[in-house]
């Protein structure tokens, strides 16, 4: 008997709505980047872009736990230059970009290379509770 190896040919590809109300933004991700791979399916191919899209919806409402968190988690960006470092508080991001908090957690853990790269473009992030992918007819998954 020989390994099943997925092709792309053969993939089908799902979309699935995720409510990010109320949940912890790491465990939220951990979940999400999970069908980005398609480690959900029974054709996981590790080499093969096998997972489904995902649309979050309600991103501004997500929640981080620990001990002052908010302020100490700092995503840091540096342009090249001298004194080009910019330094920015959690707290800031979710009250200016609520989507990015949840995106560079995503891509952190889905593989760095062009099969994550083609991975993160499968998912779609919108602050509010409305998204413009009716037409794909998505399905509503609670993760974690």
């Amino acid at each position: 008997m020989n390994t099943m190896s997925a092709k792309i040919s053969e993939l089908e590809r799902k979309w699935f709505v995720a409510d990010a109300e109320g949940k912890v933004l790491g465990r939220f991700a951990s979940e999400v980047a999970k069908i980005l791979r398609g480690k959900h399916k029974p054709i996981y191919t590790p080499h093969v872009d096998t997972g489904d899209h995902v649309v979050i919806i309600n991103a501004e409402k997500i929640k981080v736990t620990g001990n002052n968190k908010l302020e100490d988690k700092i995503y840091t960006s540096y342009s090249g230059y001298p004194g080009g470092l910019k330094k920015i508080p959690l707290k800031r991001v979710l009250e200016t970009k609520p989507t990015f908090a949840l995106q560079h957690a995503i891509k952190g853990m889905l593989p760095k290379n062009t099969l994550g790269r083609s991975m993160l473009k499968k998912v779609r992030i919108y602050a509010g509770a409305d998204h413009p992918h009716g037409s794909q007819k998505p399905e509503t998954i609670d993760l974690a």
